[in-house]
């Protein structure tokens, strides 16, 4: 089991200075709102590839909003463990962050991805099911990159390719002249790397609806997924190949229409991802909120699974105010996949007494504003 160790924070938001130590695979961190809970979560979010749980600008986290900061994990992995280091970068802005493993300076973020995973659900994303697609098109995303960690590549070039899609076609609609070159090649990297994350999309939910159908989720609901992206269709019916020039001829006979409304209209960057409650056969968006909070679980848990299936180690689990609109019922569900699963688990509350059924399998870190220190649970 991958299991973080040892947390040190620099000048990281609410902590001055912090040093915790974790000895058990279950870790609870109680405390008022605004004692700081979740920004221990961010902390450990951020020793592994991306932006973290809230996807702040890193120029947001430093205490007081001047840098440097700095966050650093030691992780035990059966192997002799290794030390994972992030913060300010020396140089290209505040923004841009550098990282460290064993003291060696990576150049990719990618390079990280081979060591160390995190997946977390936050109280932002029980709007997952209301909110608009691009919500739950990133949360699939994420998934997808935590399994395959050269899904944030594919994702960045497809991207900067549509913007300078988009700006060839702004062009156009001002009467300046675009070479038609220029945006054919354009629509040639964006079908290359379209379909490459239409196909790490599909093949994701394929295998979380495999997993969740074969009780990965426990006494939670069977979430059904479904991926509605036409891009992903087109490779049920035909070769990678075919499929990216299907792409490239909507996107050449869409560039007027795409030129008049200022955006490309049609394409990966446009899908959704649908849930379903198994049991009941009705949409995830019209059931109950707990019954919303456990399918996002289950999918979790499911995704957890696949990861350390998949790669060797399970993900950190980092579960903020998780327990909330759970019942007792589901809250002990819970806790018993948590205590099954092969993965060390960070939850957060503001009461430690919903937590108590895990005394004696969980260390219990009471928060208050620029610290944390160890209890047991009550």
């Amino acid at each position: 089991m991958l299991r973080l160790t040892r947390l040190r924070l620099t000048r990281y938001r609410s902590y001055p200075e912090a040093e915790l130590r974790f000895t058990a695979p279950l870790v609870v961190l109680a405390g008022p709102n605004g004692a700081g809970k979740t920004n221990l979560l961010e902390a450990i979010s951020l020793l592994v590839p991306g932006r973290g749980l809230r996807g702040a600008r890193i120029s947001e986290v430093a205490t007081g909003g001047a840098p440097p900061w700095a966050v650093s994990g030691r992780f035990d992995d059966g192997l002799g463990g290794f030390e994972v280091g992030t913060g300010t970068a020396e140089e290209g802005g505040p923004d841009r962050r550098a990282f460290r493993l064993d003291g060696e300076k990576l150049r990719a973020q990618s390079e990280l991805a081979e060591r160390v995973a995190a997946v977390w659900i936050t109280p932002q994303m029980d709007r997952l099911f209301q909110e608009s697609a691009g919500g739950r098109r990133r949360f699939l995303d994420r998934l997808a990159m935590a399994l395959e960690p050269h899904l944030a590549r594919e994702v960045s070039a497809y991207e900067t390719a549509m913007a300078g899609r988009n700006r060839l076609l702004a062009q156009t609609r001002e009467g300046r002249r675009a070479e038609p070159a220029w945006i054919a090649g354009l629509e040639d990297a964006m079908a290359r790397h379209g379909i490459a994350i239409a196909a790490s999309r599909r093949a994701l939910v394929g295998r979380l609806n495999a997993t969740l159908e074969a009780g990965a989720a426990g006494d939670f609901p069977r979430a059904v997924l479904a991926l509605q992206d036409p891009a992903a269709e087109l490779l049920d019916t035909m070769p990678a190949l075919a499929a990216e020039d299907a792409l490239r001829a909507g996107w050449a006979g869409s560039r007027g229409r795409d030129a008049a409304a200022g955006a490309t209209l049609a394409g990966p960057h446009r899908a959704d991802l649908l849930f379903t409650h198994g049991g009941k056969g009705i949409a995830a968006g019209l059931c109950s909120t707990g019954e919303q909070k456990a399918l996002l679980i289950s999918t979790v848990l499911a995704h957890a699974g696949l990861i350390a299936a998949a790669r060797g180690f399970a993900p950190l689990l980092l579960l903020d105010e998780v327990a909330a609109h759970l019942d007792a019922e589901r809250r002990s569900a819970l806790f018993a996949a948590l205590a099954a699963l092969p993965a060390q688990s960070f939850l957060t509350g503001t009461d430690p007494e919903v937590f108590s059924p895990l005394a004696g399998k969980a260390e219990h870190w009471t928060v208050s504003p620029g610290q944390a220190c160890r209890n047991p649970l009550p």
